[in-house]
Parts: structure tokens; C-alpha cells; sequence
């Protein structure tokens, strides 16, 4: 019986894992106004541009590679990852370097950035595919999932 009772709580939990809520879902939870499936591509595209945001960013690196993220995943710093400080975790954002025009996914699977006024840290990998050297201008764009693959 004591297994029984163990075992509930850790399916729930693991069943968050699998299958995150998207930045753009979760929103609509909060509002608690769900979009019809015959929206139009104008309306889905009209949200989303709504939720893009101009920021400064950086990244991290080798002193936390390999250690625990908030996400409970390790930090791989050659993964296309990032920290953000609101966005779900395990969700996917949409990173495109303003000065060079170069954009990569990155799955949030970290809180932060806490230094300055910067919304986010990407690892090493999304910061050199983004050509930034130290801090960048991105826009950020929240995906869905399938918008992500």
C-alpha cells in the first residue's frame, strides 16, 4: 500500500516533465480564454509578435557545466539552451541576434539571468551560433512545440 501512495505523486510529477505546457498555452490558461482551432493564421501570428520582446542577453558557460539547472536537467554547455527568468521551464523561445540577423531555438530549461537588466543567459553553444561575444540585443520569440520542431 505504501508503494501505491509513492507511486501517485511521482507519476504526476514526471508526467509534467514529458509534456510541458508552452509558453503560448499557458498563457491562454492564465487568461482562461482558450483560441478556437479555426483561428486564423493572422490571429495565431498577431499573438505570438505580441509576446516577442527586445532584451540584452548573455551566457554562461564552463563553471556551470555539468551542474543542476532549476529544471532538475544538467547543464550541457555545447546544447542549445538558455535561462530565463519568467518563461515556462522546459518550454522553447526563438533567439534571433539583432546585429547580425543569426537565430537559433533554445529550450528554457534555467532561471535567470541575475545580473543587471538582462532576461536571459544562453549557453555557450546558442551564444556562438548567435555570434555574440559577452552581452547581445536579441528579440525573443516564446514557440510552441510544434512551432519548436
Amino acid at each position: 500500500m505504501n508503494k501505491i501512495m509513492l507511486a501517485v505523486p511521482v507519476f504526476f510529477m514526471c508526467s509534467y516533465f514529458v509534456n510541458p505546457i508552452s509558453t503560448a498555452e499557458a498563457s491562454e490558461h492564465r487568461s482562461g480564454h482558450k483560441a478556437s482551432k479555426h483561428s486564423s493564421a493572422a490571429t495565431h501570428k498577431a499573438r505570438h509578435q505580441s509576446d516577442n520582446h527586445r532584451s540584452t542577453v548573455s551566457w554562461y558557460g564552463s563553471k556551470f557545466h555539468g551542474k543542476k539547472t532549476a529544471s532538475g536537467q544538467k547543464y550541457d554547455m555545447y546544447a542549445m539552451t538558455a535561462a530565463h527568468k519568467t518563461l515556462p521551464l522546459l518550454s522553447y523561445a526563438k533567439v534571433t541576434n539583432l546585429k547580425n540577423h543569426r537565430s537559433v531555438v533554445v529550450r528554457i530549461n534555467d532561471r535567470g539571468s541575475f545580473y543587471g537588466k538582462r532576461d536571459m543567459d544562453l549557453s555557450y553553444a546558442a551564444a556562438k551560433e548567435l555570434g555574440i561575444r559577452g552581452l547581445g540585443s536579441v528579440e525573443i520569440t516564446p514557440l510552441s512545440r510544434n512551432e519548436a520542431l
